[in-house]
This record gives C-alpha cells, structure tokens and sequence, in this order.
C-alpha cells in the first residue's frame, strides 16, 4: 500500500519530486470565492459577518453581540470541563509559556539594547510587541484547542497589548475546551467568526473589530488563501500547508511507536505526508507489514489509508549522508531522529521546523505539552522560515543617533555613494552635515 522509494535507483530524484508534489485543487476558483468574500467584509463590515456565519455556519444571528464569547463565558468554560482536561490544559499552558519566556530571554529579554562606536554615534535596537494580533482557530467538532495555547500565549509573552480569536462556532455549537484554553491564554476577544470573512475582518476592521497588525494559525484552504490574499495590508504568520513527518530510524527504533507516530500525522488529512527513512532494509520491510496490520484498529483508517497510500513513504538509504540529503531535500514540518547515534544526523540537518530525538521524543507531545509552538513551516518551507515564536510578535526598529563628530566622517562616505548611485538630493543631505 505505501510506495517504496529507494535512494540508489536511477529515478529516485524524479520520484522524490512528485511524492513532495502537491497538486492545485481548484486554486483559481477559491480564490475568486474568497476573493469576493474579502471585498463584502470591508464593503458591509458587520453585516456582511452576519450574512456569513448565518450561510457558512448554518446560524440564526441578527446582531453582532452574538457573535462574541465574554470573558464570563471563558472562565466558567474553565471551570465547567473534565478535571483531567482542565489539568492537562493547565500543565500544558504553563510548558509552553515557560519555553517562550525562555526564548525570549535567549533574545536579550525582548528589550532595547545599544552601543556607542569610536566617534561618539549611538547605534541600536528599539523593541516593542505588537499591538494588537488575530488568532484563527478552528472550532466546531473539529475544534483545535492546543492551536490557542500554542498562538496566544507567545504572542502574551511576547508583549502584546490585545488579542484577538476567532473562532467559527457551525450550528452554534462551542467548544468548551477551547474556550477553557482562551481564557488560561489570557485573549482579550473571542468572536465566533470563522472562514475568509474572519481573515478579512481581522485585516481591514468592521465596526465592532478593529484591524491587527498581524494574524497567525492555522485554517482550511480558504482560510489559508485568504491570508495569503490579505498579505501586505497585515502581516501573516505562514500559509500552512497538510502536517508531515519524517522518521529516520534504525534497529534501535520501536516498530510499532514508528508506525503509530507516522498514523498520527496521516490521520489529519488525506494530503498528510507521513515518511520513514532508513538504511536497514529488514526494517522498513517490517514497518510495511505493521501498518498493514494495525490499519484496521484506526478510527480514521479511511483517511489514513488515502494519506499514506496517496504521499506517504519509506525511503531505503544506505548511509548518513544520503539520509540526510533526502532529509534536507524534503525540509519536513517535524523531523523524528530515531537511531543509536543521533548526533551525527542532527549536525547535518540544515532543515526542519521541530526535531525530536530518540523513541520517547514522540512528535505527538511536540503538538500538545512540549513548549515549543506547534505552529510550524510546511510544504518545505522549513528552509526559510521557523517555528512561530515570540519574535514573529515583536516589532524592532533599528536607532541612529549621530555625534557631530561621527556624522561628519558618516555624511562622507554617504555623500560618495550616494553620487555614484546618481541620487544628488541624498548627496547634498549628506554634504550639509559635512559643511556643518
């Protein structure tokens, strides 16, 4: 069922490329659709959100106050969920607000930082978090309350004055975990508005939602156009494509940890990537008949079936170089590192947005209770992009402050290059301070 791709035929390379390959589904007609969804917010502003939710989310809403959840209604949704969820929660919110406040930290605390040069110039770095930043989260069955903890709370860290979520709540049904995860984040708004029209209405304000400077998670693929559509006019996180995974392991890999932990991505979605990469042939033999075996047990086999049938695969390398070729050739959303040695491996790899070592680093906890943001570059865009953290909310502006002594030596230099550039009114700028 799962193809096999292996590293020293003479196709290999061209196999690898269509197996990362995503194919357009109906790109042109989303983006008309959102397209003119996008134009009816910023036209009609909270009518249009009202027209919205009532089509898309099968609702019977006639003023805005009925879209947002009040912060009365978070707290009581923390109080009123399972205790075992409401713990883990807990413990989970707290993880990850410790790594980021870590990370943070690591930056130089988020705070200004400075430097006087040779001539008396001051030069430096001013840093502010945003203002104001929108979270979309799925909601309804397919709710998403990890995606919260993991977008609110190192936007808070980070310094941010107010957040925004939005939510789509189909046939008015909430979840209440993730309104318990709302409120441990500390959001300061909750509008159960879902699809292109919450982007839009985060991007360009209604009358009752004043417009972010950025907006950040994850959402379907006309949540994810919209976002790339509204690029520009407000910042964006990433545009996310299907979860992937990438195993490398060897004999010192459990099978069946293997297997569940590829399960696990390929339950997402059927265009979910799930990828084992190994040089021990016996191994990847056994791991096909494992997910043979266990298919059956899935709740969601059908869409693990199409998943791993339609993109997953087990690649036979014959050694560390080769294996992290193809590693940083694919440039994976989360990379597992499961072999005797992982050091070696892990120097090598230029490319993946989390990484976890060894069989009990199992890319599951990563999504959940680790710390570190789920919220990661897909598609291999790992190659030039991270994990969302506490910078992605933090705005630095550079700072210049001149001596008159130090501009006269700048302005000199500034004057001769801005003469070969052919731009005279930078030339004179410059050429003034030199004359005093």
């Amino acid at each position: 069922m799962i193809r096999r791709l292996d590293y020293g035929e003479h196709d290999f390379d061209g196999n690898l490329e269509d197996l990362l390959r995503l194919s357009p589904q109906k790109e042109q007609e989303v983006r008309q659709v959102v397209g003119d969804i996008i134009a009816d917010v910023r036209r009609k502003g909270d009518a249009a959100l009202l027209e919205l939710t009532n089509k898309f989310d099968h609702r019977n809403v006639t003023e805005f106050s009925q879209l947002e959840i009040t912060a009365e209604q978070l707290k009581q949704a923390h109080e009123d969920i399972d205790p075992l969820v409401r713990a883990a929660l807990e413990a989970s919110a707290l993880r990850i607000r410790c790594y980021h406040q870590k990370q943070l930290e690591a930056l130089g605390g988020g705070t200004d930082w400075n430097y006087t040069d040779g001539d008396g110039n001051e030069l430096g770095q001013i840093v502010r978090g945003m203002s104001r930043i929108g979270i979309y989260a799925p909601g309804g069955k397919a709710a998403y309350p990890s995606t919260v903890l993991m977008t609110a709370i190192p936007a808070r860290v980070a310094g941010v004055k107010q957040i925004v979520l939005m939510v789509p709540t189909p046939y008015g049904e909430f979840n209440q975990t993730l309104l318990a995860a709302a409120y441990l984040s500390e959001v300061d708004r909750v509008i159960t508005v879902g699809g292109a029209q919450a982007i839009a209405a985060l991007a360009y304000g209604t009358e009752s939602i004043s417009r972010v400077d950025k907006i950040v998670g994850p959402g379907n693929t006309y949540v994810a156009t919209a976002k790339g559509m509204v690029y520009g006019d407000v910042g964006i996180d990433m545009i996310a494509g299907p979860s992937e995974v990438v195993i490398v392991a060897d004999k010192t890999a459990n099978i069946d940890w293997m297997v569940m932990d590829l399960f696990a991505q390929a339950e997402h979605d059927e265009l979910a990537q799930a990828i084992l990469i190994s040089c021990d042939q016996e191994l990847l033999d056994k791991v096909a008949v494992v997910i043979e075996r266990q298919l059956g047990n899935m709740d969601r086999q059908d869409i693990i079936r199409k998943s791993i049938g339609d993109r997953g695969a087990l690649i036979k390398v014959n050694n560390e170089s080769e294996t992290v070729d193809v590693v940083n050739r694919i440039a994976p959303e989360h990379l597992e590192i499961v072999v005797e040695n992982p050091d070696v491996i892990l120097k090598a790899v230029k490319y993946a947005g989390a990484i976890f070592i060894g069989n009990h680093s199992a890319e599951v906890i990563g999504d959940y209770s680790a710390g570190p943001s789920h919220v990661l570059p897909t598609s291999g865009s790992a190659r030039f992009s991270s994990p969302l953290g506490v910078y992605d909310f933090q705005i630095r502006s550079s700072l210049i402050h001149c001596s008159a002594r130090g501009s006269v030596k700048l302005s000199r230099d500034a004057a001769i290059l801005a003469t070969e550039e052919g731009l005279q009114a930078h030339c004179e700028s410059a050429n003034y301070r030199v004359q005093g």
